[in-house]
């Protein structure tokens, strides 16, 4: 029951802290010329829940790599499915708060294929490579927006824009991802306090 509700405060905690990201992200147009080009740094939030670990009762930690002894890694603090409702609730709070109602349909398509991307990865790739599956999901999101750009515009010249997408998606996956990592890995060096 105690770990229960604590880990339905900290997504509540990880859903506002997007949020906020989001917000303020949408808010801070960039200084480049081709629109839609965003940072994605709530992205980072999504990936941090993914790679966070539970060892020892109640500390928390994140697991970077296998120890020599070739232990199993340990277990993930959240679900899947609690990082994809943490996600599916930044999608739809942003929404409402930025007054842009269709950028849930283009958000749910790229953060719905990102996602299963960034699961998928995580399969492959260690507490030390977050970024590749940053860039990877990045990638996969930008892929997403377009498809949903091409099905509600009804013009399929739009995936001639999907390069440029993927090589500003492979650029800031892998800032959001080394932010991501970076936190984790500050996390992880606090001895003795409990996470979090």
């Amino acid at each position: 029951m105690r770990n229960s509700v604590k880990k339905l405060v900290l997504m509540a905690i990880l859903t506002a802290i997007a949020l906020i990201i989001f917000i303020i992200e949408a808010q801070i147009p960039l200084p480049i010329p081709v629109p839609g080009i965003k940072l994605g740094l709530a992205n980072t939030v999504t990936l941090f829940a993914l790679f966070y670990t539970m060892k020892q009762g109640d500390r928390y930690s994140v697991s970077f790599q296998q120890n020599k002894k070739a232990e199993e890694p340990s277990p993930c603090f959240f679900s899947a499915y609690n990082v994809f409702f943490i996600l599916l609730c930044r999608i739809l709070l942003g929404a409402i708060f930025t007054g842009r109602p269709i950028v849930v349909i283009y958000s749910l398509a790229g953060g719905l294929l990102g996602f299963a991307a960034q699961v998928l990865m995580k399969r492959f790739v260690s507490g030390k490579q977050i970024w590749v599956c940053g860039a990877i999901a990045a990638v996969f999101h930008n892929t997403g927006q377009i498809l949903a750009a091409m099905v509600l515009t009804g013009t399929p010249s739009i995936a001639a824009y999907l390069p440029v997408l993927v090589i500003a998606g492979i650029i800031t996956g892998i800032i959001t991802g080394f932010i991501a990592q970076f936190t984790l890995e500050r996390i992880n060096k606090l001895s003795g306090v409990q996470k979090l």
